[in-house]
């Protein structure tokens, strides 16, 4: 098992379900459940107590992986190695920030190219700024400026 990720014994959920990174959800229930009926301390019970209490053991930290796996939110945490299986009582709400930051992500469409035009106009504002384009009435060597209203901001809030 691998050890380098931050399962609470310190193996890696992936390894622990003997799946890649990029499993899909079916590809994760499927290991879970096949690990689950092999492990199940109800099947070891007719064990002698140390073959038991490892079945136990192993059953649990399946589960422990499986919920974490499973749960789109916080294997993106997981992934990202800010899940802390210790804590659930304070990630609560950074899983709920995770889980609206995926969804919009999810939400957000590839936005096309900019064609050359596109570069040239915003190249264009860049060096003429906006004192530039309202002084020649609306245009930057000889070319029309779009206002500020229909300006595309490629990251965060419109500059002014």
């Amino acid at each position: 098992m691998d050890a380098s990720g931050p399962g609470s014994d310190g193996s890696c959920y992936y390894s622990l379900l003997g799946i890649r990174r990029n499993a899909s959800p079916s590809d994760i229930r499927s290991a879970y459940r096949c690990l689950a009926l092999k492990w199940h301390p109800d099947r070891w019970a007719k064990e002698p107590a140390a073959a038991s209490g490892e079945a136990k053991r192993r059953f649990q930290r399946i589960q422990e992986a499986y919920s974490v796996l499973s749960d789109k939110g916080k294997r993106a945490m997981y992934d990202a190695g800010f899940y802390d299986p210790l804590d659930d009582d304070g990630d609560q709400d950074f899983s709920d920030f995770m889980q609206e930051m995926l969804a919009m992500m999810d939400g957000v469409k590839s936005e096309e190219p900019d064609t050359l035009e596109d570069l040239q106009r915003m190249l264009a504002e860049i060096v003429d700024g906006d004192s530039g384009s309202s002084g020649s009435g609306g245009h930057a060597n000889g070319r029309r400026v779009p206002s500020d209203s229909s300006r595309r901001s490629r990251s965060g809030p419109m500059r002014r």
